[in-house]
C-alpha cells in the first residue's frame, strides 16, 4: 500500500563542534524483513561496532518472526488463520503494537488500517492494466477490511478478527517499529550514536563521530538530484510514503499504487509524504495515512499532533509543509 521513494535521504554533517571525538563509524547493509536495512553505529572501536550491529540485526529478526503474516510459526499468522473462528492469545508486545495501530486508524479515520491486506488485488501497476476496475470489483475488494473488526480483549490479551477471511499485516508500520526497537536496544548497550535506516524509515540518536549533526537532504521527486533544503534529524525519525514510479493513468488522471483501505481506490493528488517525529513507528504509519488523506486533511491532522511534522509534495510538484517545518530559505 505504500512505497518508499521520492525524498532523497542524504546524511549531511553540520559542524557543531571543532573538537574531535575518539570514535569510529561502523556501517553494515543487510536484507531484513524483505527490504534493505542500513545500520550505522558510532563506537569506540570497529570490533565492538560490528558486535552492536549484530545485536540490532538479531532484534529486527525477532520482530520479523513475530509480525510476519507469512510465517506459520508467527503470532500474526495464527491471528489471520483464526479469523472469524476464535480469539488468539498473543504476547504483550504484539498486543500493544496492534492496539497502537488501531489508535492510529481512529485518528486518521481509517486511512491507516492494518487489515488492508485482505483486499483483493484488483489494481495492477506493472503496465498490464488497461481499464479501471468495476464498482462491484472495488466494493468486493474492501468487504473484509476494517480496523473496527479487530477485537482486542485486554483481560485475556487476545486478538480476534471478527470476519472470516480478514487478515492483518504490518507492512505500513512494521519496519518503523523494528527500527525503533533496534535503536532502543543499542541505546541500552550504551552505543552513543547511530542510524537505523529501514528501507527509508529512518531513526537516529547522538551525533556523528566528529560531533556533527545528522541531516537529510530533501529533493522534489520531479527534479531528482536537486536538493532544495536540508533538515536536521536530532534524536528523531523520518519516514516517506510516496508514488513516483508505480501508478496508472486513466482519462488523464494519475492513480497511485497506494490504496485507500476505506474505498479500494488509489490515493491521488499527492506524490510524496515525509513525516518527522520521535518514533519511526509513528512516522511509518502516518506517512501512509497522510498520503491517503491528501494535502489539506493530512497537514491539518499533523498540525494538531504534538511533536510531529510533515513535508508533502503534491502531484504538480508543489511543496507543502506543517507549521513546525522551517526550510533553509525560511530562516
Amino acid at each position: 500500500m505504500r512505497a518508499l521513494v521520492p525524498l532523497l535521504f542524504c546524511l549531511l554533517a553540520l559542524n557543531l563542534s571543532g573538537q574531535e571525538r575518539r570514535y569510529v563509524t561502523v556501517k553494515k547493509a543487510l536484507k531484513l524483513m524483505g527490504s534493505r536495512f542500513d545500520i550505522t553505529v558510532i563506537s569506540t572501536n570497529e570490533e565492538l561496532g560490528y558486535i552492536n550491529i549484530d545485536e540490532a540485526v538479531a532484534e529486527i529478526t525477532r520482530i520479523e518472526k513475530m509480525i510476519s503474516s507469512w510465517d506459520p510459526e508467527s503470532e500474526t499468522y495464527q491471528i489471520n488463520k483464526n479469523a472469524g473462528i476464535r480469539p488468539v492469545k498473543v504476547s504483550l508486545e504484539l498486543f500493544k503494537l496492534i492496539e497502537r495501530a488501531k489508535q492510529i486508524s481512529e485518528i486518521t479515520d481509517g486511512a491507516f488500517d492494518i487489515s488492508y491486506s485482505s483486499m483483493d488485488r484488483i489494481w495492477k501497476f506493472d503496465g498490464s492494466m488497461k481499464a479501471m476496475p468495476t464498482e462491484a470489483e472495488i466494493k468486493k475488494s474492501v468487504a473484509r477490511v476494517g480496523y473496527q473488526k479487530i477485537i482486542l480483549n485486554h483481560d485475556e490479551r487476545t486478538v480476534f478478527l471478527k470476519q472470516s477471511g480478514m487478515k492483518i499485516s504490518f507492512g505500513a508500520i512494521g519496519k518503523g517499529y523494528a527500527a525503533d526497537k533496534a535503536k532502543e536496544l543499542l541505546v541500552s548497550k550504551q552505543v552513543v550514536a547511530g542510524i537505523i535506516n529501514a528501507a527509508g524509515d529512518l531513526t537516529t540518536w547522538g551525533t556523528k563521530a566528529s560531533g556533527e549533526k545528522w541531516s537529510i537532504g530533501i529533493t522534489n521527486p520531479f527534479s531528482q538530484g536537486r536538493i532544495f533544503s536540508w533538515l536536521p534529524i536530532v534524536e528523531s525519525s523520518v519516514a516517506t510514503s510516496g508514488n513516483y514510479e508505480k501508478y496508472v493513468v486513466f482519462r488523464g488522471k494519475k492513480y497511485s499504487h497506494i490504496i485507500d483501505p476505506r474505498t479500494g481506490m488509489p490515493a491521488s493528488g499527492v506524490s510524496s509524504v515525509s513525516i518527522f517525529a520521535k518514533s519511526a513507528e509513528l512516522c511509518d504509519a502516518l506517512a501512509t495515512a497522510v498520503f491517503i488523506m491528501g494535502r489539506e486533511a493530512g497537514i491539518s491532522l499533523i498540525d494538531q499532533l504534538g511533536g510531529t511534522e510533515v513535508v508533502l509534495i503534491d502531484d504538480a510538484g508543489k511543496v507543502h509543509k506543517s507549521n513546525g517545518i522551517l526550510f533553509e530559505n525560511d530562516r
